[in-house]
């Protein structure tokens, strides 16, 4: 499937060209914009794969729209533009921003920037999602600690008792063992009020 690229560019000629060149090395550009406002509500609606972006535009620059749609993981953000300054780079690089290519660009500078900020996008996905299930595991763990205490007091058993108890329990009623380690910790507060 050919990445979907949105391009937001307030030079009109420019953008014709960035959509040619971009086509041309067969990606799909699904739409071009003249200003970040556009881009990011463009971003929202159509969900592009990345975003080829110019800084300085009218109603909010680049770095602002990079900056949302980072925030809001919508689509990773190259940066294309003129000026190359350091500031303006420590504000990409704040907002999130993969990759940074100055023009005038050249074709061969394009695609590699493209094809690294999709792949820094989809690690940084990947991490993400390890970081979350991660948590969720470590969640899962503090509940059923717990719960495994509130067995062994209330019922004289070891700690291995207590855990294949809410194991046994969760198969058997085709819970989770954190919903089931909840559950138990519920009932012991409704018993002890």
């Amino acid at each position: 499937m050919p990445t979907r690229i949105l391009i937001a560019e307030d030079d009109t000629v420019i953008r014709m060209d960035l959509r040619e060149d971009l086509q041309r090395q067969g990606y799909v550009v699904i739409g071009d914009v003249g200003d970040g406002e556009s881009a990011v509500n463009m971003a929202r609606e159509r969900r592009p794969d990345l975003v080829v972006m110019d800084i300085r535009m009218p109603q909010m620059d680049g770095i602002e729209a990079a900056e949302i749609l980072t925030r809001e993981k919508l689509a990773p953000v190259v940066l294309l533009t003129a000026y190359s300054d350091d500031e303006l780079i420590e504000r990409a690089r704040n907002a999130g921003v993969v990759h940074y290519v100055t023009k005038p660009w050249r074709q061969s500078d394009l695609k590699p920037a493209i094809e690294i900020a999709l792949s820094r996008f989809q690690q940084f996905r990947a991490l993400e999602s390890e970081v979350k299930d991660l948590q969720e595991h470590l969640a899962t763990r503090k509940v059923v600690e717990k719960a495994k205490g509130v067995l062994m007091e209330k019922y004289k058993l070891t700690e291995n008792e207590a855990f294949r108890r809410i194991q046994k329990l969760s198969m058997n009623n085709r819970k989770s063992m954190k919903e089931v380690a909840e559950a138990i910790l519920l009932a012991e507060e409704l018993n002890q009020q």
